[in-house]
Order: C-alpha cells, then structure tokens, then sequence
C-alpha cells in the first residue's frame, strides 16, 4: 500500500494540473484507454513527433481498501478428489501415455521404412549405374578390338601388296639383266 502511495504522490508531482482535474473529474475509463489495471489506468496520448505518448491515471487509494474485493483472488478450495478419481485420473493418464508410446513407434517405424526405402532404390540406382558403365566399357573395348584388328589386317593387305609388287620388280630386273647381258 506504501509503494502505491509513493507512485501515486510521484505521478501527482509529474501530472499536469489540468489532466489531474479531468481525471478526478471523469472516473469512467477515457475512450483512448488502452489499458486498466487494479490500481492504475494507461491511455494514449496524441502521437508526438518523436514517438507515442502514455498517460498512467492511478487511482485514488481509498479504492484499493481491504473490503474491497480483489481481482486475483483465488478461486474456492476445490473438495479433495475421491480414490476413484483418482484411479481414473491415473488410469487415463497410463493411457495417454500407451497412446502416445505406440504413435511414437508408429511413427519410428514409418520412418525406418522410408529409410530402407530409399537405401534400395539409391543401390538400385548404383546397381544400374554400375550395369550400364559396364556395358559402355564393354561395348568400347569390343569396338576397340574390331578396329585394331581391322587395322592390322589391312597392314598385312598392304605388306603382301608391297612385297608381292618388289617381288615382281625383282624378278623385272632379273629378266632385263638377262636380255641385256
């Protein structure tokens, strides 16, 4: 009560004399209220230039007295609950737990299952990577082997042709030596 004094007398001395009078004068809430409180009321101001401006209205301490009832109050004291609600209580919370356990494991499971689900296609994936590299390198060393060989046979042709061809200028010249000898 001493502190809500001391603001009160503090917000007193900061408080214009005209908004003083107009709020003793008015004790409904202004239409610009933005806020009430058990001991105060906040309301905006016309906005200035460097930002918005509050006024903090406290109320008048005979209106905090102690037969006045209090708005944090607590509530009645509840009966003490029955061993049966009580089982109940625990049986139901027993459940909710099982439920959650078992949409817990659901859900590790689904997850598990995905994983495996992507694990096979991504090796299917490598398998058929693998598969088709094999068939290009194979495809590439038979291509390969068919030009080599074709190459070569063509370089036996061409040595047959050559030798062939110096076999009959030698035997040219065998047979002109012989005419002019």
């Amino acid at each position: 009560m001493a502190s809500t004094v001391s603001a009160y007398s503090e917000k007193l001395m900061e408080m214009s004399v005209l908004s003083l009078i107009c709020s003793c004068l008015h004790s409904k809430p202004h239409p610009q209220t933005l806020g009430l409180f058990e001991d105060m009321e906040v309301k905006s101001l016309n906005k200035r230039t460097s930002g918005q401006a509050f006024e903090v209205i406290l109320k008048s301490p005979t209106d905090l007295s102690p037969d006045r009832p209090q708005i944090l109050s607590l509530g009645a004291h509840k009966k003490e609950p029955s061993l049966g609600e009580l089982q109940k209580k625990l049986e139901a919370a027993e459940e909710r737990r099982r439920s959650q356990e078992q949409q817990i494991l659901k859900q590790l499971a689904e997850k598990r299952e995905h994983e495996k689900e992507v694990l096979n296609k991504a090796q299917e994936v490598n398998n058929n990577y693998s598969k088709m590299a094999e068939e290009k390198l194979n495809h590439k060393m038979e291509v390969s082997t068919e030009n080599r060989t074709a190459y070569l046979s063509a370089l036996k042709q061409r040595l047959k042709e050559k030798e062939l061809h110096a076999a009959e200028v030698r035997k040219n010249k065998v047979l002109q030596s012989d005419l002019s000898g």
